[in-house]
């Protein structure tokens, strides 16, 4: 390595060093412990099993996201799955998977090729699966807001307001 190359690279880590700690020290780092991820799930190890079955089957990852893995070519804004039991009941699920006409429970502002497709035709174990299921997707109380905020404003397309 030649003498100007090493000045180089001296010049580089010295400017890294001081970015570094100018940033420290005017604070721009978050020094809060991590929570964590905020998902959870409380289902059983079978009804997970079977409803992450029926999920793939019916290509319901073609709009929705679960446990936060998107699909890059994913342009449908549905809401995200991960959560949706902290706001949502079982008993919810269950009638709205059940529904000739799903939007008749839960208007949807997209258009109509997009919106969410009636599974009354699925067998009745299978939706009560699906609803177990989906009750049981749960998120950590500090982060409930933000999943009630994202669900509201992709329904309605309106500002959430407490």
């Amino acid at each position: 390595m030649r003498k100007e190359e090493k000045k180089i690279f001296v010049i580089i880590g010295v400017s890294i060093i001081l970015i570094v700690a100018v940033k420290a020290i005017l604070g721009h780092y978050n020094t809060t412990d991590d929570q964590g991820i905020p998902f959870y799930s409380t289902a059983s190890k079978e009804v997970s099993n079977r409803a992450l079955l029926i999920y793939k089957k019916n290509e319901c990852q073609n709009c929705h996201t679960l446990w936060t893995k998107r699909n890059i070519m994913q342009t449908v804004p549905a809401p995200p799955l991960d959560g949706i039991g902290s706001i949502r009941t079982e008993a919810f699920f269950y009638e709205y998977l059940s529904a000739k006409n799903p939007q008749s429970i839960l208007p949807s502002r997209l258009k109509k090729e997009f919106q969410m497709p009636s599974y009354a035709h699925l067998q009745d174990d299978d939706r009560k699966i699906l609803a177990a299921y989906m009750a049981s997707l749960k998120v950590e109380d500090w982060y409930l807001e933000e999943t009630k905020k994202r669900e509201y404003e992709k329904l309605t397309g309106k500002k959430y307001n407490q």
